[in-house]
């Protein structure tokens, strides 16, 4: 297959930042006890000693209830009456209709003609858990073909007339390409945002253009939004577009088109110049191994 270049030596995708930590809960802590031969005479104050917890004690009942009416609701497509829901989570009923009046209140049930059905709030947390189980998927598969090939691997795709960086599985010994030019603002320059480019039809190549033209990066950047128009019209629907150093000097970068849907989508690599007589032959590896669990990735891909 013909492989579409851009000018010599490419630019990769950003790393994507990671944030967040644990949080902490705080426990009271319990009165200090005496022994006989203490005396209270002073009424100095006395130090506490740490609570002893089991887990018996941190549970919460009424949590422990709540949560056993959601999963009654949850099982039954069609909703439940409260009769129902309490004799399936084996409460007692008033118990049983003071949790369902509660859940209903905050949405997450809402009750129609008598039955119980899921609400807003539970499905929001449930598209949440699904959402995070399709990034970790992609993350994981990124991660494994960056191990396999030795090249750091991104994910993007094109939504809301934005580039969207969404996964990148880089290493010490494989690092990614630093997004030291705002690469929404630049897919001209670089292989993700011209794959992403190609896959779109012309009205909307211009669309992006007009919000965010193109200006000169390095000195190999594409000179004019017409000139990157040509190039686009020329990229084989299937075929690796390779950058080079055309975003970060220095760099080559290869990006591989993904259909799936309405989506438009690609997985690159980045390497040094250098190295730039693997980028080609990486490239058709990855494509290889896209090809074969794309079906797996299907789902995945619309994160």
């Amino acid at each position: 297959m013909a492989t579409v270049d851009t000018a010599p030596a490419q630019s990769p995708a950003p790393p994507v930042q990671r944030s967040g930590g644990p949080t902490a809960s705080r426990v009271p802590p319990t009165q200090p006890l005496t022994t006989p031969g203490e005396t209270r005479a002073a009424h100095l104050p006395q130090a506490q000693d740490p609570p002893v917890e089991s887990n018996s004690t941190t549970l919460i009942g009424s949590v422990q209830r709540a949560m056993r009416l959601l999963e009654a609701v949850a099982s039954r497509e069609h909703g439940a009456p409260a009769k129902q829901l309490a004799r399936e989570a084996g409460l007692a009923l008033p118990t049983a209709y003071h949790l369902l009046r509660t859940l209903a209140h905050e949405g997450y049930l809402r009750r129609d003609k008598g039955l119980f059905f899921l609400g807003e709030s539970a499905e929001r947390l449930s598209s949440s858990g699904a959402q995070q189980k399709r990034r970790s998927t992609m993350s994981d598969a990124l991660a494994h073909w960056r191990d396999a090939i030795g090249v750091p691997v991104y994910y993007a795709n094109y939504r809301d007339g934005e580039i969207d960086v969404i996964c990148v599985a880089d290493s010490p010994a494989t690092p990614a390409v630093e997004e030291w030019a705002d690469f929404r603002e630049t897919g001209h320059a670089h292989a993700i945002g011209q794959c992403l480019l190609s896959q779109l039809d012309d009205k909307a190549r211009r669309d992006h253009l007009d919000r965010y033209p193109v200006q000169s990066i390095t000195p190999y950047t594409v000179r004019d939004n017409d000139s990157l128009l040509r190039r686009l019209e020329r990229t084989g629907r299937m075929e690796p577009v390779i950058e080079r150093q055309e975003y970060a000097l220095g760099t080559v970068c290869a990006a591989i088109p993904i259909t799936a849907g309405s989506t438009a989508a690609t997985m690159a690599i980045s390497l040094p110049s250098h190295q730039a007589e693997r980028l080609l032959p990486a490239a058709r590896q990855l494509q290889s191994e896209i090809g074969r669990l794309l079906g797996t990735l299907a789902i995945s891909i619309s994160i």
